[in-house]
């Protein structure tokens, strides 16, 4: 089985983009939730 990271380089240009996108779902979600919340103050 080969490894999947060849250098530390590798490994942290890895981990920085999944946490970029961890980030970006929490950030929509975050954006959903607060439309959800103030959206029923209207009514």
């Amino acid at each position: 089985m080969e490894d999947l990271y060849v250098t530390l380089q590798d490994f942290l240009t890895h981990t920085k983009s999944i946490a970029y996108v961890l980030i970006i779902a929490t950030l929509i979600c975050l954006t959903g939730f607060w439309n959800f919340l103030t959206g029923r103050d209207d009514d």
